[in-house]
């Protein structure tokens, strides 16, 4: 969508909670195309300490005070308790995403198995990537619980990636790539980074190490240059309070189930109804003047068409025998390459990791390269794998994690230069 329609779209009143670790942070705006104007601002202390009764009737009389007992909130999930993943999907149709990202959900979290786990999942612009959120479903089951016995009407359960990710693009875009990093406050567990950049379009981790370091590991993930300053994360309430006030310019990124799911007042909608039905009136006529020529044109172009589809129907079963003939060709062609790539691909790795660098494991796939291992500085790897041209989108797949000789690591790479004919 245009970015000047977008900013036109922006309007309505919305309600951003982030869940702290011990107080809860309460954000109320109003959005308009010419900017955002505060409402006010709250902190709930010690909601885990008392009863949710009590402190939801000190979060109804904020909102009573200030004429928005209607809006339902957004709440911005912690995150330590996120696993945020990223993934490309390329060709899958979006009614099959869903089905798609189940089949390989136990691969995106450490849970196991048998642990049931919740997600929401958004396709991050036109592209294959998907943005993925995953929770426990006891943790998610203990939150809906929690705010539903304080009365407080919610209308989404999402996380602070895809909360960044809309907000930056409501009113203005977004530079191709920039970091941000909040440091931990009141109990909070290590310091949260979020990023975008033309390689990566979102990288969000909670990272436990010192502020330099967390800059230089996120900007390694991003492509972005090593001396890439971080900036200050925005407040997640008032990004999570712009998602709720313009939902429809947003990743809603929704761990509530549909059924439990609270919606603000619809009467900000009759004007825009008004106008589509005056609009609707107004081309029927336009139709209907035109109605009869149309029909008279489509009846000719129908008879041409009847008279050549025999022709047509032929020249088809000719083009699929032939396409055919020449997948078949082809496949043969790429099975015959397969053995020599993969020994390339071998030896490159070999040539890349050379000692003191080591693996201890290595499994390559057809499209893919996952490595794992100790190297002396394991975040220039990255580098190291995508500028041959044997590989391109390497990432890491765990932290990188300092050992007593150097930092092991695990990554994952596509495989380029793969001749298919």
């Amino acid at each position: 969508m245009d970015q000047r329609l977008r900013k036109y779209l922006a309007y309505g009143t919305g309600a951003g909670i982030e869940i702290g670790p011990e107080n809860l942070r309460v954000a109320l705006l109003k959005a308009r195309p010419k900017g955002v104007q505060s409402l006010g601002e709250t902190v709930i202390e010690r909601f885990r300490e008392r009863p949710a009764a009590e402190w939801g009737m000190e979060y109804a009389a904020f909102f009573k005070q200030l004429g928005c007992s209607h809006v339902a909130a957004w709440v911005v999930l912690p995150r330590e308790e996120m696993i945020v993943r990223q993934i490309a999907m390329p060709g899958v149709r979006e009614s099959d995403l869903e089905a798609a990202i189940r089949f390989q959900l136990d691969s995106l979290h450490p849970y196991g198995e048998d642990a049931e786990v919740a997600f929401a999942w958004k396709r991050l612009g036109k592209g294959a990537n998907i943005l993925i959120g995953l929770m426990r479903q006891e943790a998610l089951n203990r939150y809906t619980a929690l705010f539903a016995e304080a009365g407080v009407k919610i209308a989404s359960f999402t996380f602070s990636a895809a909360v960044l990710y809309s907000s930056a693009r409501i009113f203005s875009d977004p530079p191709e790539g920039f970091l941000l990093i909040r440091e931990p406050e009141n109990g909070e567990r290590g310091l949260e980074v979020y990023g975008e950049s033309q390689g990566r379009p979102v990288f969000s981790a909670l990272l436990e190490m010192s502020r330099e370091r967390a800059a230089s590991v996120a900007a390694s993930e991003l492509r972005l240059p090593a001396d890439t300053q971080p900036e200050l994360l925005p407040e997640l309430t008032r990004s999570a309070a712009l998602n709720c006030a313009c939902p429809w310019l947003t990743l809603d990124a929704n761990l509530l189930p549909e059924s439990l799911r609270s919606s603000t007042s619809r009467a900000r909608y009759i004007p825009t109804m008004v106008l589509g039905g005056l609009l609707a009136i107004l081309a029927a006529a336009v139709l209907l003047q035109s109605g009869y020529e149309d029909r008279r044109y489509v009846a000719a172009l129908e008879a041409e068409i009847r008279k050549l589809e025999p022709q047509a129907a032929k020249v088809k079963q000719l083009d699929a025998a032939a396409a055919s003939m020449l997948g078949r060709s082809r496949q043969l062609d790429a099975f015959r390459l397969r053995t020599k790539q993969d020994l390339d691909a071998l030896n490159e790795v070999s040539r890349l990791l050379a000692p003191p660098n080591w693996l201890n494991s290595f499994d390559l796939m057809r499209s893919t390269l996952q490595i794992g291992g100790e190297a002396d500085q394991a975040a220039a790897l990255l580098k190291l794998l995508d500028g041959s041209p044997h590989f391109a989108n390497s990432e890491f797949t765990i932290p990188i994690a300092r050992m007593q000789n150097g930092e092991a690591f695990r990554i994952r790479a596509q495989r380029e230069g793969l001749e298919e004919k």
